[in-house]
Order: structure tokens, then sequence, then C-alpha cells
């Protein structure tokens, strides 16, 4: 038994890689409990490893005492029997006697052997979890082996890692024996010990494909802003870099475009577009819509990341791709959402944006918050009037409504033109409801010299100071 356990440990030193520590407890402990079965203790067992664990020895350790209080063969020794193995033996002393690992019963050795092999596969196990644990998104390299409903099955070396089909590419095609190089994505502990699942649709995937290609992303002299995909077909990489004499896309193609080339034959084919990332998002949504060349970009909405980009006809089917697939990706690069319109279309759909999102949000204020209207927030009105009315006091709409042309004119440096303008735009966007008023005479008139507004209590002009007089409509009071 002593020189199967011995060769065990070197098989399990040198091919599972089991911590030797770990090997030796578990062993003693096995060979522990045996003894504790054949003497019911073992406080006083020792066991010792031969050098090179070209063996094991098991000793008891025995209290001497006279041959009239000998009481325990398990934990004493007779003093005359000590003397036969050390001739200076005294009482009181302890001896470490071997023991013959032979002398145990089957049963016993059969717990021992069942303990250390239980105990071995799970140090084994645990190693095994923690080694590849700690290989979680780093690139491996298996054999497929089998498949079974869509999955195939890799040979990792020491383990059998699963490659699902959701995480494999739709433009790969794979047979028994093929090489497979794939993304640890996760380890997860399961009944029977623990799976390795890989994949090669990750995006990460593709970060480390570009630091094993690319030394300068490797050294991170160029860094990764983002990466998004569409597994097979197309993906793309915003980067950067802090040095002003480094191109980030052109180092990254790399000449000829052969750093790029490698990169896409790994994955069958795939596209990959390089991206150079910029803080301002009209310079990254025109670059994140590469290989397609953007005319002009316009932030509609800033808050809820809205975006148009104008492209010319020949270049609207590359900008948004086969299936939608590029601007798609350009949108989650950006995290924008972007919309893509020829010239034609846009200028003939301009005239709207701003005033639909314009009065959108009057009527959002007005409704959902009785908020009143102001001037300066319809669409189409000029700075300059904006400050003209202000410095009259003149600021919401329902303020502006009440005033007639020539109050308007007189107190602002705004020309009669302007006036009508400004109520133009008003009466397009507000609706406006009159408020009925008593038959009879009118709550206001205009002078017939100056056409400033008077009542029927005036008696000249406050403007002109012309004479006022009134007629009253017959059948009414005065």
């Amino acid at each position: 038994m002593a020189s199967e356990m011995a060769e065990a440990i070197r098989q399990l030193i040198s091919e599972k890689g089991i911590p030797e520590d770990l090997i030796v407890k578990t062993l003693e402990d096995s060979l522990l409990a045996a003894y504790k079965k054949k003497f019911g203790t073992s406080e006083n067992a020792i066991v010792r490893f031969k050098e090179n664990y070209e063996g094991i020895e098991i000793y008891a350790k025995k209290t001497i005492v006279s041959d009239d209080d000998f009481e325990d063969e398990v934990l004493e020794i007779p003093l005359e029997e000590a003397r036969k193995l050390a001739d200076e033996a005294e009482i009181g002393d302890i001896l470490e006697i071997p023991v013959d690992p032979s002398e145990f019963d089957f049963q016993s050795v059969m717990l021992a052997k069942q303990t250390a092999r239980q105990s071995l596969r799970d140090i084994s196990r645990d190693t095994l979890y923690a080694e590849f644990k700690s290989k979680v998104g780093e690139i491996i390299i298996g054999y497929y082996q089998r498949e079974r409903n869509g999955a195939i099955f890799v040979d990792l070396g020491k383990i059998e890692g699963v490659f699902p089909h959701k995480y494999q590419s739709p433009r790969e095609s794979y047979h028994i024996g093929d090489r497979i190089k794939a993304l640890i994505v996760e380890v997860e502990k399961t009944k029977t010990g623990f799976q390795v699942v890989l994949s090669r649709t990750h995006a990460e995937f593709v970060r480390k494909l570009l630091e094993l290609e690319i030394p300068e992303i490797y050294d991170k002299t160029i860094e990764i802003f983002k990466i998004v995909r569409e597994p097979g077909y197309r993906t793309k990489v915003a980067v950067y870099t802090k040095r002003t004499d480094i191109d980030p896309v052109g180092a990254c193609v790399g000449p000829k475009g052969m750093r790029s080339q490698l990169i896409s034959q790994e994955l069958e084919g795939e596209k990959i577009d390089f991206i150079r990332y910029d803080i301002n998002p009209k310079e990254f949504i025109r670059n994140a819509l590469a290989p397609a060349q953007i005319k002009e970009v316009y932030i509609l909405d800033e808050g809820k990341h809205m975006a148009l980009a104008v492209v010319d006809e020949h270049e609207l089917s590359i900008a948004i791709g086969k299936s939608g697939q590029n601007v798609k990706l350009a949108n989650r690069l950006c995290d924008w959402n972007i919309d893509v319109m020829t010239e034609e279309q846009y200028l003939q759909d301009s005239r709207n944006v701003e005033l639909k999102k314009a009065a959108d949000s009057l009527f959002t204020i007005e409704e959902e918050q009785g908020e009143e209207l102001l001037i300066k927030d319809m669409p189409g009105i000029k700075a300059e009037w904006i400050s003209s009315l202000e410095a009259a006091g003149i600021t919401s709409v329902e303020e502006f409504l009440e005033l007639d042309e020539a109050e308007v004119t007189q107190r602002t440096s705004l020309s009669s033109a302007d006036f009508a303008v400004i109520r133009a735009i008003i009466e397009e966007n507000v609706e406006i409801v009159q408020e009925e008023v008593e038959e009879g005479v009118p709550e206001s008139y205009t002078c017939p010299e100056c056409g400033a507004a008077i009542t029927p209590d005036m008696d000249h002009c406050p403007s002109c100071g012309v004479a006022l007089s009134f007629e009253v409509d017959e059948g009414q009071d005065e």
C-alpha cells in the first residue's frame, strides 16, 4: 500500500499539477483514518514520507510503563519489551514504534484508499477549476472532439470545454479534429464538476485578437474605446491614442491593410472597421458610419442622443449597410440614435424638423406643466426680436397678443413687418382662443389719427392727443 501511495504522489504532482503539500496532507489523512479504524484512535500515530516519496512509514508513539502497570497496548509498552527495541529505555520515555500497514484489516485499507482517491479527485477538480477560472477572458486553443444538439465539445487538454451554438459565428463550420481558437467566457460549477464555456462571438474575443496582432494595442499606445459586433458580418472598433505622432486607425489597419486582414481571416472573412474615436459626438458619428462618406451631421436632441447624418445619394446604401447593419453598429458604437438621409430628403424635411420639435416642446409644457408660453421658445423667432421685446417687458405669447401693431412698434424697435412675422409664427404654432364680449360698445378702439389703442372712457388719445368721441349702437346704453 505504501509503494502504491508513493507512486500516486509522483503521478499527481507531475500530471495533475496539484500542489505537493495538498497531496501529502491528503495521504496522511487517509492513512491516519485507516490507523484509527484499526486501533480506535490516531492521536499517537505519525506518518512520514521517505526521500523522493519512495515509501511511506507509519509510527505509533507509546509511553514506556512498568510491566505491572501495563494496561493499554495501543498507547503503552511494557519496559521489558521496550528494552528489546532500545537498550537505554526507561519508564516514562516515549518510543516511536513502526507499524506495518499490512497489519490493517481489509476494511481499513479500503477506507484509506477510498478516502485518498476521493480527496485527490476533489483536489484535482478544485485545482483545475481555479486554474481555468483565472483564465476567464483569455483565448485558448482546443480541438473539436464531438457535437451534441449544436454544441461542440472541445478537448482543452486537462478538461473538455463546451462551445455552445449561440456562441458560434454563422460564417464558420467545424469538423472532428479541427483546431478551435476561442475565448473562455465562463467557468461554472456543475453537479459533476465544472464546465468551461467558450465563445467566438463576444466582442472581447476580437479585443484579445487585436492585442495579439497589434503591438500598439497590447502595450496601450493605442487604446480601444469600444467594440461592437454583428458576428460573422461586421465589427466596428473605436480606437484612440494620446500620442500626436501616431495615427491609431492607420496603425491598426497596418501596411496595405495587412493587420486588419489577419484579424478578418481569423474571423472567417468578417469585415473589420477601425474607427477614430472623437469626444465630439458629431465627429464620432461621422467616423462611425464608415465606410460611407458623410456630408454633415446634425444633432437633433442632445439629451435624447438623436442625430441626423446627411449623405449623397450614392452613399446612402453604404451608410445604412446590408439589412441596416452599418447604421445599427454605428448606433451601438456611439450610443446615439442616428437617422441617415440624402441631401434631397433632408432639404424636404429640414424645414419641419426643428419646428416639430419646438412645437412638441411647447405643447408639452403647456399641457403637462401649465406654464405660460414664452416668445423666445417659439420656432423661427430671431434673437434681436426677443431682445427688443424683453427690453419692453414683453416676454410671453399672451402679453404679445394683447397688444396691437402700433403699441408694439412704438414700445420696441420692431418694424410692422417684424410684428406681422411674429404674429404669423404664433398663430401657426399656438391655438388662439378669442374671448366673447358683450354686444354694444367694444372693449377697445383705435385712434383715427395714429392707430393707438384707446377705450371709451378716454377724451383724448394718449399717444397723439387728438380729441375723441364715441358713437354707440342704437338700443344700447351709453
